[in-house]
């Protein structure tokens, strides 16, 4: 024990992280948490509506013309502004600082979704789904924390470069087939938001490596080599992942209350983009071994406190018992 706050001792006399850099990343990071929690608040009403309006829930899946109905809808239209508002945000604040300090940040969003949906519906939240949104916002804090202390950034290599994108390969090809298998028989409404949290993660990643490419390009005399040509994959990469993660959260909205869809993007996601920043960008690379152990347990809480919330959230359970009560309903006439 007296090793590990030696080596905290050391870490906090070698602190960069609240330099005016870091402080400006930090800062962007919030404020587009904020936004991530407004705009996903107008997505959840557009789509709901778009619902209401054509008939089902779109648990299978949103349908093309479901799709093109939420153009026309301007709380949607509002919502998607937000959001891309808070991407760039969000995209900024990596040239700021590292990834794995201010992507987590965005569990702020949940906090804020959870109490505006709560109004907005006036469904009071439980107990359970309280201490479900507290224990991710603490493991996601706990991470950023301890993250801000051992965080380094790196150059970024070309093998980096190809083992996201072969993981990315594969990541889509299981989405995917599971999608199409799981279609047949209505799949449960948390795996879109899982889904989306994920593809969110590598969205992030890829776009910290493409911009983290592009300052190694605007080096003078710098020539294009091997790496530069998988930038350009993972350019492709990331928009394929952004794409299918954009229809799978309009899905989600369709099936889970705001505030789930929230803590797909805000604590999945973060988890994904932190782990590949960990194990292949090497951002954690001089962290030491109590570091790697509080990440873990701050990321299972995490985790835990996702699912807990789905099978909790007195929204999805009223949801859930109005579903049943119409399928009864049908099943007699």
């Amino acid at each position: 024990m007296p090793d590990a706050l030696q080596d905290l001792a050391d870490q906090l006399g070698q602190l960069d992280i609240l330099n005016t850099n870091s402080a400006v990343g930090i800062a962007l990071a919030v404020v587009a948490a904020v936004g991530l929690a407004l705009g996903t608040q107008f997505q959840h009403r557009g789509v709901e509506l778009v619902g209401e309006k054509t008939g089902g829930k779109g648990k299978t899946g949103l349908s093309f013309g479901q799709v093109r109905s939420l153009l026309a809808r301007p709380s949607w239209v509002i919502g998607t502004l937000l959001l891309g508002l808070a991407v760039i945000l969000q995209l900024t604040s990596l040239t700021f600082a590292p990834l794995i300090v201010v992507q987590p940040l965005g569990a702020i969003a949940l906090v804020i979704t959870a109490i505006v949906n709560s109004r907005v519906t006036k469904i009071p939240l439980d107990r359970a789904s309280i201490r479900s949104i507290v224990i991710s916002v603490l493991g996601v804090g706990v991470f950023v924390t301890i993250a801000a202390f051992v965080a380094r950034k790196h150059p970024i290599e070309a093998t980096q470069l190809a083992t996201v994108l072969i993981i990315l390969c594969v990541v889509l090809a299981g989405l995917v087939t599971t999608f199409i298998l799981m279609r047949r028989s209505t799949p449960k409404p948390i795996f879109y938001v899982v889904a989306a949290g994920v593809l969110f993660g590598f969205v992030v990643t890829l776009a910290n490596v493409v911009i983290g490419r592009v300052q190694t390009l605007l080096v003078p005399g710098h020539k294009i080599d091997n790496a530069d040509i998988l930038t350009i994959l993972c350019i492709i990469g990331l928009v394929i992942a952004g794409l299918l993660g954009s229809y799978f959260v309009q899905t989600a909205h369709s099936s889970n209350p705001p505030d789930l869809v929230v803590a797909g993007l805000t604590v999945i996601d973060p988890l994904v983009a932190v782990a590949i920043g960990i194990i292949v960008l090497n951002e954690a690379g001089d962290a030491p071994w109590w570091a790697v152990v509080i990440f873990v347990i701050a990321a299972a809480a995490a985790v835990w406190g996702v699912v807990t919330l789905s099978r909790h959230h007195p929204q999805s359970l009223a949801n859930t018992a109005l579903a049943d009560a119409v399928e009864d309903s049908a099943k007699k006439l």
